[in-house]
């Protein structure tokens, strides 16, 4: 872009695109105070390196004219000079280039951008190759455009300080997150960057890459490719990030600068935030005089400020936390930056529950209640489960139909609107966690139960093994008097008929399953040292398409899940039909079309044809394409992960602010009206649904709330759901790296997604994981790039142990099947993963040809 500090041709390695480089190698930038400048073009005054914000008033009226566009900013986290607002008309995401065109908004703010002019729109290149970038956000919507500007090598021998933000590529972390893939389809992903990957491109490196290997896929003039619309930040409408960081501190580089003695240097570990200034009266006593005694702690920034004329921010550490690789310092640091209070309740939080412990019913309740402690109700969990808030009861009528509870913790009760309680849960808003009959009628109401017995996910399977076998009394827990092992037996069994038959009239209806479109890590479950609480092992939590070959926690969280989404439907649908303009809601918006539609036309060209026409046409694709062997359902993996990139959140919203009734939709499940009610021990809104559905019920006053303020706890539910799934996804990145760590070398087989020119991207199978192989990183001889026809293709020749030996040669296409090894790097917590050496008897290109009927 162009701007009147962007000086290209000056610019340092550590310098972002789109920020001057007017200083020189020996200082660290404008900052607060410094007026003696060694460069004599600034001296006696401070530039602005950022433009002024625009006025509310000429927000408001850009907005309404349409001049102006709002968005939740997503900053590319491998390649922060990178970001993207979401287009207005669904169309492919508007491109924001630079840290000067951020304007000091950070990852997740609610920002207003203007447009630039086309001449300055980004060009979106048709081919993708090694540097395509990694446009990784947190909000599960990928982002397949990246930059076009090449950064400029820096002057040979120049060893200077970063400067304005610390510019690490490093991309041995680059595909940790679903995100990050970028070399996924060259189909898809249409763009490319050269970037120089610190530690991965080494031109003394012995490896040759063949001469017939393009250099560039991008030689085509600029007017023949599409433009993207690019943007500058003119306001920052909320600041939905912390501001608060976790990383490291650093002398300045300049010793003699007046900035020396006042400030030291925070360098964040995320490099989406800028480097911050800290005062040295913050910092450790000693720092000053031993700071390499502090060069692996980790320490809590929190930015104070951000002034137009400075590169750097101000801020103030908050709290030292101890050494970086280690886990409870890590994961302090993650519920730090993403804004999760972990803090202890206050005496007056605790002065709101009961006092008096076991708290009974007291027995004007008791009278306003339906009484069921009588019938045979029970919890089927996990073993490790804490909150046990959802109960199940199922029992045949005279007619021969079943008559199915679903008995949700009435957590309302205890949450008096307005209270203590009320105020810390709405704003902690979800709990975070580390580590077919036709229904002829429904009723809903408040009432009392008794759990007769607590079964665990082990219990409830046995029984549904042994449906005919009476299960020992001590293989199972201990069960009320009133009923039988039996009874509990037979009601778990017809809970699971039942439960089969409502899932497969589901999909026939159209619904595609959610937790196949997971994003990010598949959901891993660790096995902990009870000592030192560090990983011992993992295995993935994952569904398949039939109970064949499940898992007992898996078949019994679908047993319990289709009578939780049954429920959710229910309520969605009561409390809207009484309170139209107030009801809280939850819909799910339709994929990214244009993502969407790139992703078709490379599975086409990949003999893979794929209905997207709705959510249950693509369901049937992914899961009737495929057969059941090895390579089919790894295959099946790889494009359940690549059709998850163009899904956009659920999100939460109030009935009343939308007037189209056909956004209410929920588009994978495909029903017009869904609402969470199920879980309101961990969520805040479905504390707000059991406060509706009492008035509609006639328990309460109706809610007196406009559907203006209503929106606004349903979007602030939006964002403290989407930091808790950031923050676990990032716990799961954590622990497995110390597995890595502590248990490494982990071998496993791996399938590739996207194979660029001097790497490839592979979904590894046994984790779940997304890794980046490097050619440079290989014991090769050369490599070669080519495609054949429109798949893009790797040769791999590698080095014979033995000299005497021919070379072996390793085809790599996209669904390639390769053996890989993941192994911890020298950089905490971070692990890379390398190509096995293929055996003797490796067969050349694909295990077996797209069109090839799998063997039995």
């Amino acid at each position: 872009m162009n701007h009147p500090d962007y000086k290209q041709n000056l610019r340092s390695p550590g310098t972002p695109r789109g920020v001057s480089s007017v200083v020189g190698p020996n200082a660290v930038g404008a900052s607060p105070g410094d007026k003696k400048s060694k460069n004599k073009s600034l001296r006696g005054k401070k530039k602005s390196i950022f433009e002024t914000y625009m006025s509310k008033e000429d927000v408001s009226e850009g907005l309404k004219r349409g001049t102006l566009i709002q968005g939740v900013l997503r900053i590319n986290p491998k390649k922060f000079h990178e970001a993207f607002i979401p287009s207005p008309d669904g169309d492919r995401d508007i491109f924001i280039d630079g840290v000067v065109a951020r304007n000091r908004a950070l990852n997740g703010d609610l920002v207003v951008v203007k447009l630039l002019p086309e001449d300055q729109w980004k060009a979106v290149k048709p081919e993708s190759n090694d540097k395509e970038t990694e446009a990784s956000y947190e909000a599960d919507i990928p982002e397949e455009c990246c930059g076009h500007h090449p950064l400029q090598q820096s002057p040979k021998g120049w060893n200077g300080p970063d400067v304005i933000i610390e510019a690490q590529f490093d991309d041995s972390d680059s595909e940790d997150r679903h995100g990050n893939t970028s070399g996924l389809v060259d189909g898809v992903k249409k763009l490319s960057v050269y970037t120089p990957d610190k530690g991965k491109e080494d031109s003394s490196a012995p490896v040759m890459k063949d001469e017939s290997t393009p250099a560039s896929q991008d030689t085509r003039a600029l007017s023949e490719k599409p433009l993207q619309k690019s943007a500058k930040v003119v306001y920052i409408l909320e600041k939905k990030h912390s501001r608060a960081a976790t990383g490291i501190l650093k002398l300045l580089a300049d010793k003699n600068s007046d900035l020396f003695k006042k400030y030291a240097l925070f360098s964040p570990s995320d490099h989406r935030v800028p480097r911050i200034y800290v005062p040295l009266k913050d910092c450790p006593q000693d720092f000053m005089t031993r700071p390499k005694d502090y060069a692996n702690t980790l320490f809590i920034c929190r930015i104070l400020d951000w002034k137009e004329d400075c590169n750097f921010a101000l801020g103030q550490l908050a709290k030292s936390l101890g050494q970086a690789g280690e886990i409870e310092p890590e994961t302090e640091g993650i519920l730090t930056e993403y804004g999760v209070d972990f803090s202890d309740f206050s005496s007056e939080v605790l002065d709101c529950l009961p006092q008096s412990l076991p708290w009974t019913i007291p027995s004007d309740e008791v009278g306003k209640r339906r009484d069921l402690r009588k019938d045979c109700i029970f919890t089927i969990d996990p073993s490790t489960a804490r909150d046990l808030d959802d109960a199940l009861s199922c029992r045949r009528l005279t007619d021969g139909t079943f008559e199915v509870g679903v008995h949700i913790a009435d957590v309302s009760y205890f949450v008096p609107e307005g209270s203590s309680l009320d105020k810390v849960a709405a704003e902690r808003a979800t709990s975070v966690y580390l580590v077919q009959k036709v229904i002829l009628e429904e009723w809903f109401g408040r009432t009392i139960i008794r759990s007769c017995t607590k079964l665990s996910y082990d219990h409830a399977q046995s029984m549904i093994e042994n449906p005919t076998e009476k299960i020992p009394e001590e293989e199972l827990p201990p069960i009320s008097p009133e009923h039988s092992i039996e009874e509990v037996h037979q009601a778990v069994l017809n809970l699971h008929s039942i439960a089969k038959q409502l899932r497969r009239q589901r999909f026939v209806d159209g619904a595609l399953r959610l937790d196949q479109l997971h994003s990010g890590w598949l959901k891993l479950a660790f096995t902990l040292d009870h000592e030192t609480g560090l990983p011992q092992g993992c295995h993935i939590y994952e569904y398949r398409d039939s109970n064949k070959g499940l898992r007992h926690s898996q078949l019994l969280g679908r047993l319990v899940e289709e009578f939780m989404l049954l429920a959710n439907m229910a309520v969605a649908h009561k409390i809207f039909r009484t309170f139209p303009e107030q009801a809280l809601l939850r819909r799910h918006p339709p994929p990214q079309t244009k993502m969407l539609t790139d992703l078709v036309e490379f599975c086409d060209q990949m003999g893979l044809p794929m209905d997207v026409s709705s959510a249950g046409a693509l369901n049937k694709s992914l899961t009737k394409t495929f057969g059941d062997d090895k390579y089919s359902l790894a295959r099946k993996e790889v494009l359940t992960n690549m059709y998850s990139r163009p899904m956009q959140m659920a999100l939460y919203f109030c009935s009343g602010m939308l007037q189209d009734q056909a956004q209410f939709r929920h588009y994978a499940l495909n029903v017009p009206l869904y609402t969470h009610f199920t879980s309101p021990i961990r969520r805040f809104a479905d504390v707000i649904v059991h406060r509706l559905l009492a008035a509609a019920l006639g328990y309460s006053q109706q809610p007196d709330v406009e559907p203006d303020t209503l929106q606004k706890q349903a979007d602030h539910c939006n964002d403290r759901r989407m930091a808790s799934k950031r923050v676990q996804e990032l716990s799961i990145g954590l622990f497995f790296a110390v597995l890595v760590k502590e248990s490494g070398p982990l071998e496993s087989e791996a399938m590739v997604m996207g194979v660029l020119n001097q790497a490839f991207d592979v979904l590894v199978l046994r984790f779940g994981v997304q890794k980046r192989i490097y050619c440079n990183a290989l014991a090769l001889r050369s490599y070669h790039f080519q495609k054949v026809g429109k798949k893009p293709e790797l040769t791999l020749v590698w080095e014979p142990d033995d000299l005497e030996e021919e070379p072996t040669q390793q085809v790599i296409t996209i669904f390639s099947l390769v053996d890989v090894v993941l192994q911890a790097e020298a950089t905490a917590l971070k692990y890379s993963a390398i190509l096995k050496r293929p055996g003797p008897e490796h067969s050349l290109g694909l295990e077996k040809e797209l069109d090839e009927e799998p063997e039995d």
